[in-house]
């Protein structure tokens, strides 16, 4: 089974590079790209992905008020923080939101699938 994944994110390029990047993979598939949080919890209801890469800083709603909103309503997603932002308070607060993991977008791909296939396994609802 495949691990459904939604990526919000308000760059273009960078939802369609991880669009990319992740449907390489047997193992995973994009179900769905926001470019805001509001978008990225009216997808999440609709499409109820396994995973969602959500970025921190986006415009309309932010990735963390995103992720609490998410969560509270559909626990059982999980939430990776994605940003180029290393400030810690942005990665605190999504990881007090309830995200499961922090994924700078300079990292190299094979982090990135790590980090889904860590968030989506077994023993991680």
């Amino acid at each position: 089974m495949r691990t459904r994944i939604l990526i919000a994110d308000d760059h273009a390029m960078i939802r369609d590079g991880l669009n990319a990047l992740i449907n390489r993979q047997a193992d995973m598939e994009v179900v769905g790209k926001a470019e805001n949080g509001q978008q990225a919890i009216e997808l999440a209801r609709e499409l109820q992905p396994d995973v969602i890469l959500m970025d921190v800083k986006m415009p309309v709603m932010d990735g963390i008020e995103a992720t609490y909103q998410i969560l509270s309503e559909m626990p059982g997603i999980k939430i990776l923080a994605l940003s180029m932002s290393t400030d810690n308070g942005f990665i605190k607060g999504m990881m007090h939101a309830g995200a499961r993991g922090y994924i700078a977008k300079d990292s190299e791909p094979e982090v990135l699938y790590k980090a889904i296939r860590k968030a989506a396994g077994p023993g991680n609802s």
